[in-house]
């Protein structure tokens, strides 16, 4: 078990220690608060009684606690009854839910190993597995040519490791069986080395491995017991390095994509700490937020991917939160869902119809949380992205970059930090076009929107400003600490094999940046980079200039 894990583990454990230590007083508070009702009978107090007893059904339920879950669970539905009649409780009703009362006081007394034993029980077997680092291991006896296919790669960004025996790879892709594999079909002892290999691996593994088979033969029949051997995907040599990496970016989404962003709003702070943990640990960011009055700060500073929201709070509810929500600029397309332990089906039907756009029902598998908000965080991107992305390179068109430097001036105004804006040009771009044509052009665009992608921070925003220009947000950093990152791409950049009809090539690139302290506003420091970036070309192309002339 790694560290993450055994830390999750142990944040549960503790999550469900506070939450048995707090039960007492929760009980307490309920039954307090139903003699009070019971003298002076309220609607308004009713609802409350009842989403405190809700709380607790879906609390317990989260922490693995079905009994106590069974009690509240009847003792929410007999409340639930009276707020639906809207009338006072008759004597049968009263007896009824004291008896429920009576059942969770006698629970909380029991022993308190009993209780522990069912949390160790459940979240040793329900934990998420965590994303690990992906791996690239390239197997072939040419090692001179895996060598510089392995220093392509780690441009990119990739962490690879080189195999020329292939006893040795076996042995390593058996510890790690989540490394993407790059197999040589042909060996100098046997031609199909590769696939035999891997037939013979893929079927001692329990999951099957992911391999991408490498050959200078297009033979239907070698594509065929590729296949067979678990091949996902099929280059011919000489490799074309931007349709590898391609390949590869697809199948190693959580290397590159950037961390899901998701806001949690929920009155029960352990439940609350719970879910953030379980999502963290799967590599999202979370932000929690228990006290309704600090969603609006957080919704605009946070920009979430995907926010999830009990229906029963105190202040107002779920639904009503939702309404408010959709009720603000930028916010009409982000994902609500609903994260409640109502069954209720009605109930679940009418926040559906009401701004939401997903129910889950408390307690939710760990896996399968992390599974909702992935499925809908990937398909508000794609849909967002349609809008705003250039097609080619799915950075940020001219007018999102535009949009997003003028937000994050006003961003680092208010927070008194840096901010630099870089403006990238290629090289002789025509030249390229012109040589190798137009789809090898934008093979090139491709691969520097790639790079300045794997190679920036999170934080730093990347878009395609026009044809062959590309724009970069560098937020908390001044013009020179910017220059030294631009540099180190351009040094890469400039090491990059290009590939068209078996002709190799390399690409520079020119760049400028200014920065907010000497231009504060988007129209004075678009125009110093784009000034910097002409003194760049002037002074002969692939190098990174600064304009600091207030």
């Amino acid at each position: 078990m790694n560290s993450s894990v055994a830390d999750f583990q142990e944040k549960m454990h503790l999550l469900a220690d506070a939450f048995i230590k707090e039960l007492p007083e929760k009980i307490a508070d309920i039954e307090t608060s139903w003699q009070q009702l019971q003298n002076d009978w309220d609607v308004e107090a009713l609802q409350i009684v009842h989403r405190k007893v809700h709380g607790l059904v879906g609390s317990s339920k989260t922490f693995g606690f079905e009994e106590l879950s069974q009690i509240a669970d009847t003792l929410e539905q007999a409340l639930k009854i009276l707020l639906q009649n809207k009338t006072f409780v008759d004597e049968l009703q009263s007896n009824e839910i004291h008896l429920q009362m009576q059942a969770l006081n006698q629970w909380v007394h029991k022993p308190e190993k009993a209780q522990t034993q069912i949390i160790v029980e459940k979240f040793n077997n329900n934990y998420p597995d965590s994303d690990e680092v992906c791996r690239i291991f390239v197997v072939d006896d040419d090692q001179e040519a895996a060598q510089e296919l392995a220093l392509q790669l780690s441009y990119y960004g990739y962490e690879v490791e080189v195999f020329g025996q292939l006893d040795k790879f076996r042995a390593a892709i058996k510890e790690d069986p989540n490394a993407i594999v790059l197999m040589d079909v042909e060996f100098s002892d046997d031609s199909m080395a590769g696939i035999r290999i891997m037939k013979e691996i893929q079927q001692e593994m329990t999951d099957p491995l992911q391999v991408m088979f490498i050959s200078p033969n297009d033979d239907l029949a070698i594509r065929l017991e590729a296949v067979r051997a678990g091949g996902v995907a099929y280059l011919t040599k000489p490799i074309n390095s931007a349709e590898l990496i391609d390949q590869l970016d697809s199948f190693a989404v959580p290397q590159t994509q950037e961390p899901f962003r998701v806001l949690i709003i929920d009155d029960s702070a352990t439940v609350l700490a719970y879910h953030a943990a379980v999502l963290e640990l799967s590599g999202m960011v979370v932000r929690a937020v228990e006290k309704t009055d600090a969603v609006m700060k957080t919704l605009l500073e946070f920009n979430p991917d995907v926010i999830l929201i009990d229906v029963y709070m105190p202040e107002c509810s779920g639904i009503e939160l939702a309404k408010v929500i959709r009720q603000i600029d930028g916010l009409l397309s982000v994902p609500i869902v609903y994260l409640s332990s109502e069954n209720d089906f009605n109930t679940q039907l009418e926040a559906m119809c009401l701004a939401g756009d997903d129910f889950l029902v408390k307690p939710i598998d760990p896996k399968r949380l992390v599974s909702a908000v992935t499925m809908r965080v990937r398909r508000a991107r794609l849909l967002r992205g349609l809008m705003v992305r250039d097609g080619l390179t799915g950075l940020f068109n001219h007018t999102a970059i535009k949009e997003q430097l003028g937000r994050e001036i006003v961003r680092s105004n208010r927070l008194k930090t840096p901010l630099s804006f870089a403006m990238i040009d290629v090289d002789f771009f025509k030249k390229v076009n012109d040589t190798y044509g137009h789809a090898a052009g934008d093979r090139v665009l491709k691969s520097l929107a790639r790079l300045l992608k794997q190679r920036l921070r999170g934080t730093d925003i990347v878009g395609r400003y026009g044809g062959e220009e590309f724009a970069v947000i560098m937020t908390d950093t001044n013009a020179p600490e910017a220059a030294k990152v631009i540099e180190e791409i351009r040094k890469v950049f400039s090491r990059l094999l290009h590939m068209n009809d078996n002709r190799e090539f390399k690409v520079t690139f020119s760049c400028g940046i200014a920065d907010i302290k000497h231009f504060p506003d988007v129209k004075s420091v678009s125009e110093a980079a784009d000034k910097a970036l002409y003194d760049a070309k002037r002074k002969g192309r692939n190098q990174v200039t600064i304009n600091t002339d207030d």
